[in-house]
């Protein structure tokens, strides 16, 4: 199944009554290896657990233990719209594509996007933000004004916690999918720190991985 190596991700410990179930399962299943088992999973030792959801060989979600459903990027990719999203400037590309933590400077930078704080707000994340038709009749004449067109990130404030795309400036497609490690407000509030530690993103071992 796993032909490609997999690049390791966040990492937690195994709650010990979930450890018990593992060491119970493996040798039921494999009884040579009951000897070995503390050899194997130490008590005092807890192992990782990442789980991927496919339909057939296409891949869907995962999930870091018990953590949210994270949606794998090719699900992002088509259906673009339909998760909340965040945008990097063009030069934090390169440190997230290389597995490197987002920081607050490149959501908060002039081609960075964070969601407007307005709740009441709605629209497709990454077109145009939802007051940009009733302005575009006013401005006919400047067409400059088209290639910098707005684009929307959301309204509603997205907390600590919640999973989030990460689309980048100049980019079409999402290039990184995480778990917030702060939340969009405090990230404009402070405009510094880490924003996302851990995520898959492309060209990872997530994404290369070939399930066919």
């Amino acid at each position: 199944m796993f032909k490609k190596e997999i690049s390791p991700g966040s990492k937690s410990k195994v709650k010990s009554s979930s450890q018990r179930g593992i060491r119970t399962q493996i040798v039921a299943t494999y009884p040579l290896l009951a000897p070995h088992i503390d050899e194997i999973i130490p008590k005092k030792e807890q192992p990782d657990r990442v789980t991927l959801y496919l339909l057939g060989s296409t891949p869907l979600f995962y999930q870091h233990m018990t953590d949210a459903l994270l949606p794998h990027l090719r699900l992002v990719h088509r259906f673009p719209f339909a998760f909340p999203s965040i945008r990097i400037d063009r030069g934090a590309i390169r440190f997230v594509l290389s597995g490197a933590t987002l920081m607050a400077p490149g959501l908060t930078s002039a081609g960075g996007r964070l969601p407007s704080g307005n709740a009441k707000e709605e629209g497709a994340y990454g077109t145009s933000a939802p007051d940009d038709e009733e302005e575009s009749d006013d401005s006919e004449s400047d067409s400059d004004d088209e290639e910098e067109e707005e684009e929307w990130y959301g309204g509603r404030e997205l907390e600590k916690g919640e999973p989030v795309v990460i689309c980048a400036e100049g980019k079409r497609e999402a290039c990184a999918v995480g778990i917030l490690s702060m939340g969009t407000k405090e990230t404009k509030e402070k405009g510094k720190g880490p924003v996302v530690e851990e995520g898959h993103y492309l060209g990872d071992g997530l994404w290369r991985l070939i399930l066919d």
